[in-house]
């Protein structure tokens, strides 16, 4: 079975005086504090969410 690819995201802007939802989709890829990472599958949903908080998340190599 080939292996899961996977993407690391960092968190760059803070959710403060930010829209819910934004806030809820930071917290649905596990991130809440800034300069945290966290590695995530790459699956399309992962990457709609990425291009929702353009501001907030980097994608880190």
């Amino acid at each position: 079975m080939a292996a899961k690819k996977t993407i690391k995201l960092k968190q760059i802007g803070s959710p403060i005086r930010r829209d819910e939802k934004q806030r809820k989709i930071l917290i649905g890829l596990g991130l809440n504090k800034m300069h945290k990472v966290v590695e995530r599958q790459d699956t399309p949903e992962v990457r709609g969410a990425i291009a929702k908080l353009p501001h907030m998340v980097a994608i880190v190599d």
